[in-house]
């Protein structure tokens, strides 16, 4: 055991650019405003694509498409349920200015019958998070989470949900203990998620994975005490800054789940204590 320790401490940290998640959200040109890419099979969960990885790839996508760099503001409508395999990515310029840029894009798949099936469809404005001032005005503060060695990973208890969780073998979680009680079948019932967050490789975040990360965590709704798939509809982020190197930390919550679907509002905080992303989604209700 103290040899395989050992062997774990000399294993290089991956590095922006050269990690999995790189690897896994990487496109490839094959003509103007077109990228091939494939969806890997490690970033699911219930069978299904997770959103965050998704979000992550058409915003590299958009990011070699537009002239500006950064994403500062990114919304998508998740149209079908994607599954690993080959896609497709179309994106459009829609207009480009001196320090900002949007752009659309779409993620397509293939049917049995060989035709493209739409899975999500993407609106963003780019520019440049190095050229921003450093005024910060804000009522905002960091989420009070124990330590992370007092926070509790997946193998510190049950699995969640029945299912893929190929996407937890990528991720470096850890849960506040106060949020949860759905894995002893004992939910708070305050729709609240928090917890530090890593990739499981050691690669520090940046923009575009941050676009991974506010949808990341366990859905707010197991603390609701429902269990299940909790489809995204649509999921609005916002990239504030550049993230320090270092962990993570990320709140969400929930205030309303009503007809059936409830919003999620995440917050993600660096290790230099700056908000450097936020997002909004609405989700559809798990069933259980």
């Amino acid at each position: 055991m103290a040899q395989a320790a050992a062997q774990a401490q000399r294993t290089p940290q991956a590095t922006i650019g050269d990690s999995e998640f790189d690897r896994d959200t990487a496109v490839t040109l094959r003509e103007e405003g077109v990228y091939d890419a494939e969806l890997s099979a490690g970033w699911t969960i219930i069978h299904a694509v997770n959103g965050g990885y998704l979000l992550a790839m058409l915003g590299r996508a958009l990011g070699e498409a537009l002239p500006h760099p950064d994403p500062f503001s990114v919304s998508a409508h998740y149209l079908t349920a994607s599954v690993p395999g080959p896609a497709v990515i179309r994106t459009q310029v829609v207009r480009t200015g001196r320090t900002l840029s949007t752009g659309e894009a779409s993620l397509y798949q293939y049917a049995e019958d060989g035709t493209e099936v739409e899975r999500i469809r993407v609106l963003a404005t780019y520019g440049d998070l190095d050229g921003l001032t450093d005024d910060v005005r804000t009522s905002a503060e960091p989420p009070a989470i124990p330590p992370r060695q007092h926070c509790l990973g997946p193998a510190d208890g049950p699995a969640a949900i029945p299912g893929s969780s190929a996407i937890t073998e990528r991720l470096d979680i850890r849960l506040d203990p106060a949020t949860i009680g759905w894995a002893i079948g004992a939910p708070s019932g305050r729709g609240e998620m928090r917890g530090w967050f890593g990739l499981a490789d050691g690669r520090d975040a940046d923009p575009l994975s941050l676009l991974l990360t506010v949808d990341a965590l366990p859905p707010t709704s197991f603390e609701l005490g429902l269990k299940g798939w909790t489809p995204t509809i649509e999921l609005t982020t916002h990239i504030r800054c550049r993230p320090a190197p270092g962990p993570l930390r990320v709140s969400i919550t929930t205030r309303n789940l009503a007809g059936g679907f409830l919003e999620e509002d995440a917050d993600v905080w660096d290790s230099a204590d700056r908000l450097v992303a936020q997002s909004r989604q609405l989700a559809r209700a798990p069933r259980g």
